[in-house]
């Protein structure tokens, strides 16, 4: 008995550890932001409607970061056309950006981080497909990229439409 008691004490202990250890993994995964994105047809007015594809060991995984995805792809890597799209410019088009202004992309796309405010996932988009040891899931994600492009002029990284040239 009181080895079983002993054993129940040390599952519970670890518990929480292992979540943390988990989400420590998934963040590992997903930093790296490998992703492809693509046009998924024409949004309202002040909106992007784009396809992410995110790959994870775990499908689960990737579903969470596609939103983190799309307004990554939607600020630095921009998109090209199809579907009755026009091709899209990245915002931030100045190299190294990225890394200049790290401090403020690392609290922007940290877990709960501000990005979820400018993205919304369309229901019933979700495709997975088992790659190799791994999986690519996709997702149509709605970016708010007027919202965006003001909340980046605000911190300075990229010049308003409105400024002289």
């Amino acid at each position: 008995m009181r080895k079983f008691l002993f054993s129940l004490l040390a599952v519970a202990l670890c518990v929480p550890a292992f979540a943390g250890l988990r989400q420590k993994q998934a963040d590992k995964d997903t930093n790296q932001f490998r992703y492809e994105i693509e046009c998924a047809g024409n949004a309202i007015q002040g909106t992007y409607l784009v396809k992410v594809w995110t790959y994870s060991k775990k499908a689960s995984v990737a579903e969470n970061q596609c939103r983190k995805n799309a307004v990554h792809g939607v600020i630095f890597k921009g998109y090209g056309g199809g579907q009755g799209c026009v091709s899209q410019r990245p915002m931030v088009a100045t190299p190294g950006a990225e890394m200049q202004y790290k401090e403020y992309f690392d609290s922007f796309f940290a877990n709960g981080g501000e990005f979820q405010k400018y993205a919304s996932i369309m229901e019933g988009s979700t495709e997975i497909v088992k790659v190799g040891r791994e999986y690519k899931v996709g997702k149509i994600v709605s970016v708010r990229k007027d919202d965006l492009r003001k909340a980046l002029e605000a911190a300075g990284i990229i010049r308003g439409l409105n400024s002289g040239f």
